[in-house]
């Protein structure tokens, strides 16, 4: 585990090219990760580190870009339709999902920060909104290449995941994602006053969960993001503590975390947690002052690019085998993928 970080480190390199032995135990530690902490940080994962930078870099052209050039791939209303552009502070994520005046209260202070969405070419419900090819020429075609290496790596994960449960094939996890409706997202978080994040004027990202079944995480060195800390709830399960700790950056990883839908699937074996970005740690900010010292702060852009996975809309979501026992009974209620992740995408985004 890196200094101070609640994310456990997992050597992937073991499960992708080791023996039998190797994935099991690869796949015992990133259940424990998933069942204690609901993050783990892989290492080794197969993904290039070169081609994250230039992700990286794809990402600070499309966003230098002036505005109305990026409004030219614009995100439709609402969110059924999750693709193209969304400016600045045009988007609010909330945890309050069901709760109509307590989204309306998370609302009033915005998410101080701007996204580009895209998924696979072959999803006929949400079709990818595109720039005009010569107004970043590549963009797209980059775009394109590394959503497939996130997507083999979900898939490769879920393998792993239904390793660790001894799934019979019938069940078997990566089969219920085969149409690979996933996300591949772009995030922009504008430099701004350290004071401004201070006094909750503006917000990075508010404290939330993923509602899918999984997250890739690529993050740059700026910092921010931290995590709700997980502690025993008396049953012998787990529930956030309120209490928020940061997650370093660690150089050639990238953060996996558990979705709402996958939390659902396992019968609460595998935490969703709470997570938010806020302002970088003090130490990447120099010295601090205070009061009107602190307003000359200026905490630095951030750039993070998340890949979020959810299963097939027709896949029925119900508690796997090995994740229930007659002393463990079912928590929920089937629901298909389909149906469960239209409802939360109506409910968390503006």
């Amino acid at each position: 585990m890196a200094d101070n970080s609640p994310v456990p480190i997992v050597d992937y390199g073991s499960f992708l090219h080791g023996s039998n032995e190797d994935k099991r135990k690869v796949a015992a530690q990133i259940d424990d990760a998933f069942r204690t902490v609901g993050f783990v940080c892989l290492v080794n994962h197969g993904i290039e580190q070169a081609k994250v930078d230039e992700c990286f870099e794809w990402s600070k052209k499309f966003f230098a870009l002036p505005t109305e050039t990026k409004l030219l791939a614009p995100h439709p209303p609402g969110g059924a339709h999750h693709r193209g552009y969304s400016g600045i502070s045009q988007e609010k994520v909330t945890q309050n999902v069901f709760d109509a005046d307590g989204i309306a209260a998370e609302r009033a202070i915005p998410d101080f920060k701007e996204s580009f969405e895209s998924g696979n070419v072959y999803d006929v419900m949400q079709p990818n909104i595109w720039l005009p090819e010569e107004m970043l020429p590549g963009f797209r075609g980059f775009m394109e290449s590394i959503f497939e290496d996130c997507a083999s790596l979900i898939h490769t994960i879920l393998h792993t995941l239904s390793l660790a449960l001894n799934l019979p094939p019938s069940v078997d996890l990566p089969s219920t994602h085969k149409n690979s409706l996933f996300q591949l997202r772009l995030l922009h978080y504008p430099s701004i006053p350290l004071r401004s994040l201070k006094l909750n004027e503006k917000t990075r990202i508010s404290a939330h969960s993923d509602f899918g079944t999984l997250t890739l995480l690529f993050q740059d060195a700026v910092g921010g993001l931290e995590i709700e800390v997980l502690e025993d709830d008396g049953n012998g399960g787990r529930r956030g503590s309120g209490l928020f700790k940061g997650v370093p950056y660690v150089e050639g990883g990238v953060l996996v975390n558990v979705g709402d839908l996958m939390m659902r699937w396992s019968n609460d074996r595998w935490m969703s947690t709470v997570h938010r970005v806020r302002a970088p740690p003090a130490a990447s900010l120099g010295n601090l002052g205070s009061g009107e010292e602190d307003a000359q702060v200026i905490c630095p852009p951030r750039y993070s690019i998340p890949f979020f996975a959810t299963a097939d809309s027709d896949a029925v979501i119900e508690c796997l085998p090995g994740s229930w026992s007659l002393s463990n009974p079912k928590k929920y209620e089937s629901v298909t993928a389909g149906e469960y992740v239209r409802m939360r995408m109506e409910a968390l985004y503006s």
